[in-house]
């Protein structure tokens, strides 16, 4: 297997707005494939902005929402990996011929639908249908998974996923800066962004610290060593409806170390190399491979009443 050179995406997005986004996302491809890179990813709900999708009906949604395959956005994707010959992997509201409603996220190239995986914890909107499946593709040799957002805070599915044979899992997420019961979680002042430019380092104070990038450093690192495997975040920064976003895009190896980072306050792109051979050197390949399934597996299967209550995302700043 060879190095594979990957890049992820951080932008801010208009929400509705599904060509504006788009046009983002093919100057983003353009410049990551300018860089090397054989694939770049984008955030969760990149096509058709996420925070937004909180207050529509469910008529807003569906016509909101796409085919996939077969929807015009799916279609724009696969013709900007073709144009720039790199694969595209992007975020968008999918709806299915029952008017089933679901957050997906798709991997494109010039030949259209690579992989299409729908979220299996969605929380943005009541109309939203889970997920009911595992991905695991193909990508010039390398295997990967995707898993949006909430699903990787429930450390089964990242285990899973690895089992399946991922070596890279896509983490598309729109997250940080929101209320939770953690010490120190809450909004940023919108008013920091609007003053970034003059005045960056309030916001690189909130935007680095326990709102945002330091949470995210007590648990997204250890998704890559325990399990041995890439990790590829991809976050929006600005505003997302009326909330703010830090960004921080970045690329994690399988030690667990950050090996790309998106850093500007802004719409930008950070590339890395993947490395074959860092897979099977990695701890967390070792405690693979020395599991006892026999003695959890009756416990990690039991049935139990699943509860998911999220309320923040109807919280106003």
């Amino acid at each position: 297997m060879e190095n594979i050179r990957i890049s992820t995406a951080q932008f801010e997005h208009k929400s509705g707005d599904k060509a504006y986004n788009l046009s983002v996302i093919d100057t983003l491809a353009k410049k990551a494939a300018l860089r090397g890179a054989d694939a770049v990813a984008f955030h969760e709900c990149s096509v058709t902005g996420y925070a937004f999708a909180r207050n529509l009906s469910k008529e807003q949604m569906l016509a909101l929402a796409e085919f996939i395959p077969g929807g015009e956005s799916s279609e724009k994707l696969s013709a900007i990996a073709a144009k720039h010959d790199i694969t595209v992997l992007a975020g968008l509201f999918e709806k299915d011929a029952e008017e089933k409603l679901y957050k997906t996220y798709i991997c494109v190239d010039k030949t259209g639908l690579v992989a299409r995986f729908r979220k299996l914890h969605p929380f943005i909107s009541p109309h939203l249908t889970p997920g009911d499946s595992y991905c695991v593709f193909d990508l010039r040799g390398w295997k990967c998974g995707i898993l949006i957002c909430y699903d990787n805070n429930i450390v089964e599915n990242v285990r899973a996923t690895a089992l399946l044979g991922a070596d890279i899992i896509f983490m598309p997420h729109v997250t940080m800066c929101t209320p939770s019961t953690r010490p120190g979680a809450g909004f940023v002042d919108p008013a920091l962004w609007e003053n970034r430019e003059t005045d960056p380092t309030p916001l690189r104070l909130e935007f680095d610290g326990v709102k945002g990038r330091e949470w995210l450093m007590k648990w997204l690192p250890a998704r890559a060593y325990d399990n041995g495997i890439y990790v590829v975040f991809s976050n929006p920064i600005g505003m997302d409806d009326d909330q703010l976003k830090n960004g921080c895009s970045m690329i994690i190896d399988p030690f667990g170390d950050v090996v790309a980072e998106c850093r500007t306050l802004g719409d930008d792109i950070s590339t890395a190399t993947l490395v074959a051979d860092k897979l099977a050197r990695s701890g967390g390949y070792r405690y693979r491979m020395a599991r006892r399934p026999e003695l959890y597996k009756d416990i990690i299967g039991q049935p139990h009443q699943s509860v998911q209550k999220v309320i923040w995302m109807n919280d106003k700043p």
